[in-house]
């Protein structure tokens, strides 16, 4: 029975850390799209930090990306910045890649 215990104990543990990797790489997407967006609106600094930070927060609201997407969709037409859906679901799906490298090179070097 010990075998099993420690076998469930182990699947847990790797379940929980996948997730806070996910979840990591997630906001880190969110942080990329966010610096991207606020360039995109001639935002620099602090600025362009906080406002990379209200895209990460926006994340919160419901499961799934379209609170993000319509977080930056939003600011976007406010600023009359003429970007496509496809584009900046696009450029979220890259980002994506981009998080988890990063995420991934953190984790290694810690």
């Amino acid at each position: 029975m010990s075998t099993f215990d420690d076998r469930e104990r182990a699947e847990e543990a790797k379940y929980a850390h996948d997730s806070q990797l996910q979840f990591k790489i997630m906001n880190r997407r969110n942080k990329l799209l966010g610096l991207w967006a606020a360039d995109l609106m001639n935002l620099s600094g602090a600025e362009a930090e906080a406002y990379a930070k209200s895209v990460v927060m926006s994340d919160l609201e419901e499961p799934g990306d379209e609170d993000v997407f319509r977080k930056v969709r939003g600011d976007l037409d406010a600023k009359g910045i003429d970007r496509s859906d496809a584009r900046i679901r696009e450029h979220m799906a890259e980002l994506i890649a981009v998080a988890r490298e990063q995420v991934m090179k953190e984790v290694k070097d810690q």
